[in-house]
């Protein structure tokens, strides 16, 4: 195992958490004109730091490789529009955000958090690596500079545009190579007595619900409350209270503050470190075992897939998610077992998956062809996708969920 050191406090990486063997980008969705051509793979080896506990992947491929131009887009998930829309409104009543505040979010997407306060009179900024993706929020008018965050970017940000009230970082904490770099940047963005609020999945719950999927190149370190703390700690923030919410399969939302204004922190931030060392998380030992529980959701899968086609059955999947690419990939699934794919967004549509060539096609494609199954790779929209869903039932169709236990409904 080639040496590598722990992104955050520097110590040589010696243990594995997984090794996924070698997979695309995720988000590198094949145009039908590059078919032909090579692609490349990468490692989707995970290790464990020794010494901080940090669970990472090592940097493969550089952040600006990823997410210069980024094929997702936050607003083609309802739910997690609505997901935005609800946190808007809390901080705004809980905060007494108004037209004289100043709320700042890092990897703003498409604009689908920020128009929620813009939509209240609360003056917004957003901060967004893809050019592509920014163009889209500022099309509603959310401004928003392209940049990648770190401290001499959040200063240069600060200066021109003020510091926050709020900073929020959704779904970005998990995606940033340098996470010491990144937790000084959102310290420059926020003001003295601002508070900061990360969302990210809870390593606890990938580790519970074998959610092994959300592993990929993207992701460049998977995070439990103990070592989200330290990483911000390092970066001059300190954790002073922390949500736990069900999105992406199960999610913390840390809030945190400038080191000099912190204070103690609440009770159920106590509660649920005490929880993880109950868990095993606070220990390298507590992390062994997930490999094999790996292993039983491939072959599951696999089997699943392997009888249904020796029964002339027919399988399509909902969805082109990041998440998706890597089950496929390590399960080695190709269009002989899952036919293609469907996805709300038109970015996808026409395109190939990475690494299997799935077709992509719009959702009309299911009632065009009724396949026997649906297999649904975004599992954490379970919700919602079964209920987009229900209309497979009126040819017989069944749903099939993946993680954490293979579910046929």
């Amino acid at each position: 195992m080639a040496a590598c050191k722990c992104r955050l406090c520097g110590a040589e990486l010696t243990h594995t958490f997984v090794d996924l063997g070698m997979s695309p980008l995720c988000e590198s969705y094949v145009p039908a004109d590059r078919l032909d051509e090579s692609e490349t793979f990468y490692p989707l080896h995970v290790r464990q730091c020794p010494s901080c506990l940090l669970v990472q992947l090592p940097a493969y491929v550089r952040g600006e490789d990823i997410f210069s131009d980024y094929a997702y887009f936050s607003s083609y998930s309802d739910s997690w529009v609505a997901h935005a829309r609800r946190y808007a409104h809390a901080m705004i009543d809980e905060l007494r955000l108004g037209p004289g505040s100043l709320v700042t979010e890092v990897a703003s997407n498409d604009g689908y958090l920020l128009q929620h306060f813009l939509a209240r009179g609360v003056p917004v900024l957003g901060v967004e690596p893809a050019g592509n993706v920014a163009e889209a929020a500022r099309s509603k008018g959310v401004p928003t500079v392209v940049e990648f965050l770190g401290r001499e970017t959040g200063k240069a940000i600060a200066a021109r545009y003020g510091q926050a009230d709020l900073v929020a970082a959704n779904n970005v904490f998990a995606h940033v190579p340098d996470i010491v770099d990144f937790a000084e940047g959102l310290e420059c963005l926020v003001k003295p007595g601002g508070l900061v609020t990360l969302e990210f999945p809870h390593l606890l719950q990938l580790i519970a619900q074998t959610q092994y999927d959300t592993i990929y190149h993207e992701h460049y370190s998977y995070l439990s409350l103990l070592t989200a703390a330290r990483a911000l700690q390092a970066g001059g923030l300190m954790v002073v209270d922390v949500d736990e919410l069900t999105t992406h399969g199960g999610s913390l939302r840390v809030h945190a503050r400038p080191e000099e204004e912190a204070g103690e922190p609440s009770t159920a931030v106590k509660a649920l470190l005490d929880r993880e060392e109950a868990a095993g998380l606070h220990t390298l030992h507590g992390h062994a075992g997930f490999a094999s529980e790996v292993l039983r959701v491939k072959s599951d899968l696999l089997r699943f897939l392997i009888e249904a086609a020796g029964h002339g059955r027919t399988v399509a999947a909902y969805g082109a998610p990041g998440k998706g690419n890597t089950l496929l990939n390590h399960c080695g699934i190709r269009s002989d077992l899952v036919s293609y794919t469907v996805d709300r967004s038109p970015v996808k549509q026409g395109k190939y998956l990475p690494g299997t060539h799935i077709p992509i096609y719009g959702p009309e494609k299911l009632a065009e062809t009724e396949p026997d199954y649906v297999l649904v790779l975004p599992w954490n929209l379970r919700e919602e996708i079964s209920t987009q869903l229900d209309y497979v039932r009126s040819w017989g169709a069944r749903l099939v969920f993946p993680i954490p236990s293979l579910d046929i409904v």
